[in-house]
């Protein structure tokens, strides 16, 4: 039998890869920096070259990383579901599924006992960290994401397109100076999260306004915390409009009627390929486009972006 390198190597290799920082990776496998540049580093000296391009604060693949990385990513998943399979792990279907907060609260848990019903053996393990996309095949089988476009190396359909809206607190629709007109932003701080952080920029250029300020812009990396805090009258969110009609929040509304924008971020299904051919996450595949995506109001585009 040939060789091979340790198996512990080529795990540090890849989620390197896909995460693209050390220390990420080292987070993931609980590991510090230094053990899991030592099995980066003993992979590379086992095929003689390096598999990195080196920076202070990342690391990206190279040439021979790349070609490296598409040759044993379907194998490596292969190879875990061969191990699950021999352990036992593969009596119950498992999904270990990556999903946003805001979404899973709003959409995805209130529907989870239909697919239980309709799927009494599928169980699902979720995890809300960031990074789901790039943690594919390394923890997670399949990802719920919000973004402009997936890795075209991946299996990716879009949910749904939306647009963008300014919500804020019905009490600021009140009082002598009620907030009606654009340019009362000037005097107000905004929101924005940091998965979404050109909402404002577009959303004013699409109402005719590109000089438009705020008289601030605070960030939030949750969007529930951005629904409460404009509830609570602290400031405006510019977010999608499925987040405003799905917070059935009844002290939040769309300000400025009708100007709104379309957004160039949506909500996407995402799996590596050779995951598509595991029954748990073309159960839930098909499961979510039939049921979720289907009750939005908003047209969907289920296309999938071939790799």
């Amino acid at each position: 039998m040939r060789r091979l390198p340790p198996l512990t190597a080529i795990e540090a290799f890849v989620l390197v890869a896909r995460l693209g920082s050390v220390r990420a990776a080292a987070e993931e496998l609980s590991l510090s920096s230094p053990a899991l540049s030592r099995r980066v580093q003993a992979l590379e000296n086992f095929l003689g070259r390096p598999l990195f391009e080196r920076r202070r604060h990342a690391m990206a693949l190279n040439a021979e990383g790349e070609a490296l990385l598409a040759r044993i990513a379907d194998p490596l998943d292969q190879l875990a579901d061969a191990i699950e399979s021999a352990t036992g792990a593969g009596e119950l279907m498992r999904l270990r599924l990556g999903v946003l907060p805001l979404f899973a609260a709003q959409r995805l848990m209130r529907r989870l006992p239909e697919l239980r019903a309709a799927h009494a053996d599928l169980h699902i393990d979720i995890d809300t960290a960031a990074h789901g996309t790039a943690r594919l095949g390394d923890g997670l089988d399949a990802a719920i994401t919000l973004a402009r476009a997936v890795d075209p190396s991946l299996y990716a359909r879009r949910m749904e397109r939306d647009r963008i809206v300014a919500i804020g607190a019905r009490a600021l629709l009140e009082g002598e100076h009620p907030l009606i007109d654009p340019g009362g932003l000037a005097a107000m701080t905004i929101f924005l999260h940091r998965d979404m952080p050109e909402n404002f920029a577009i959303w004013r250029d699409a109402i005719g306004q590109p000089d438009l300020d705020p008289a601030a812009e605070d960030h939030f990396d949750s969007g529930q915390l951005m629904l409460d805090a404009a509830a609570q009258g602290l400031g405006v969110a510019f977010m999608l409009e499925s987040h405003l009609r799905d917070a059935c929040d009844d002290r939040l509304v769309s300000l400025f009627g009708a100007r709104s924008a379309p957004s160039p971020y949506s909500y996407w299904f995402a799996c590596r390929h050779s995951a598509l051919r595991r029954k748990p996450v073309r159960l839930f595949h098909d499961w979510l486009f039939d049921t979720l995506v289907e009750e939005s109001p908003h047209p969907a585009h289920p296309e999938p972006v071939e790799g």
